[in-house]
């Protein structure tokens, strides 16, 4: 692990303690550049910069470059609070209406942190039941809210929608997972029945429903392993997982929860982001009543670590990394239908329609123009190519190869 990366740990296990770190010796300024561009990565900025600012080693240092990165924390915490207000004020609208969707990640992993706009969500999701849908599509709109484009409603899993001067963004979602994904799709299924297990939360004076807390930790890994099967994902959902079984331990069924990690090859993958944040965050396993049955799984945790630390916010840190997610994704779909998972290069650039329909609609009704739809998508990407750094073909390739051997090290595929 670099110095770097050992600094950007310690800065955000000290900002989810609502600490500040104490570095006494003076750095160089591009050590300082690293770190806040690894925070900005992972979109943690506001977290780190509150952990870092006031210790010796920052105070010895350049204070006009510290005074951008001071601009940016605030700009964003400022952000954070004002979609906040306007979540909140929209889902009042809602329920006025009669309509009263789940909650889910964002808001609800806020509450957890001791500076909950510090914890920035770049969306707010909700889940609403097929019968429902309609209804709530409809009072959005009387509420401000547009869509991007004209969706099917009764084809779409997901839409979003945005607020016209405003920054909310949310996700409406009819399922938790794409349900024809072939990689992740059947997670669906562990969900079934969860409109009976609801739960309300309240967040600054509004009455919230959202899942259970195991159905809620369950789901917070289920969307890390969807991430971790495209390419990556950062330590911010590390961190909300951490806090979420540390807030709500005594009231998760573990048994429970290892027995569902299990069927889906992910107790190893689990039970390594346990492990790293026991190691290097705040996971307290008697706090979290975290059993023995859990801690028995035997994983190193340095390559998981790595990967995360090297992924930025959902494997984002720049194209190459993004475009790798063909690879694995072919890898763990050639598994569930039976096959030997291999890195089929011809498949990543040739996927079937169903893997496109959400960039390319029309393969919806009109299957036989994929042809079109892969030209369009190789265009698009030598375009992305010419125009964008960090973004080659080749780099793909090994970071996919790099991440299947991951998915073998922790049993999601088999060797």
């Amino acid at each position: 692990m670099e110095a770097v990366e050992k600094m950007f740990l310690q800065a955000v296990k000290a900002s989810v303690e609502d600490k500040q770190v104490q570095w006494e010796d003076k750095l160089p300024p591009e050590e300082w550049l690293a770190f806040f561009q690894l925070a900005e990565a992972h979109h943690v900025l506001p977290m780190v910069y509150e952990a870092v600012y006031s210790c010796p080693a920052a105070q010895k240092s350049d204070q006009q470059f510290f005074a951008r990165f001071k601009k940016r924390t605030m700009q964003a915490v400022l952000l954070q609070a004002v979609k906040t207000s306007e979540f909140l004020s929209m889902m009042q609208h809602l329920k006025s209406a009669g309509i009263n969707p789940c909650v889910i990640k964002g808001i609800v992993c806020r509450e957890l942190y001791p500076n909950p706009d510090f914890r920035m969500s770049s969306d707010e999701d909700l889940l609403i039941s097929d019968a429902q849908f309609q209804i709530c599509h409809r009072a959005l709109l009387d509420y401000g809210m547009s869509t991007s484009e004209l969706p099917d409603l009764n084809s779409a899993y997901e839409i979003s929608y945005q607020k016209q001067g405003s920054p909310l963004y949310i996700e409406l979602h009819k399922s938790l997972f794409p349900t024809d994904s072939d990689a992740y799709g059947n997670l669906n299924s562990f969900f079934t029945g969860i409109d009976e297990r609801l739960i309300e939360i309240q967040v600054q004076g509004t009455t919230l429903l959202t899942m259970d807390y195991t159905d809620h930790l369950f789901y917070l890994i289920c969307h890390a392993l969807k991430h971790f099967l495209h390419s990556g994902f950062g330590i911010r959902q590390v961190c909300d997982i951490v806090l979420f079984a540390n807030c709500y331990g005594s009231e998760i069924d573990w048994n429970c929860m290892l027995k569902n990690c299990r069927e889906i090859c992910a107790d190893q993958f689990a039970a390594t982001l346990f492990q790293i944040g026991q190691k290097y965050l705040t996971f307290d396993p008697e706090k979290a009543c975290y059993p023995e049955v859990w801690q028995e799984i035997q994983v190193d945790e340095q390559n998981m670590l790595s990967d995360i630390l090297r992924s930025g916010i959902y494997g984002g840190i720049n194209m190459s990394r993004k475009h790798s997610s063909g690879v694995t994704l072919n890898a763990v779909s050639a598994q569930k239908q039976g096959k030997r998972a291999g890195n089929s290069i011809l498949k990543t650039v040739f996927p079937p329609a169903k893997a496109l329909k959400n960039r390319f609609p029309y393969l919806e009704k009109h299957p036989y123009l994929l042809p079109m739809a892969w030209i369009s998508r190789i265009l698009s990407y030598q375009k992305e190519l010419r125009t964008t750094s960090g973004n080659h073909a080749a780099d793909s390739i090994k970071i996919g190869n790099q991440r299947v051997a991951l998915l073998k090290q922790y049993g999601i595929i088999k060797k």
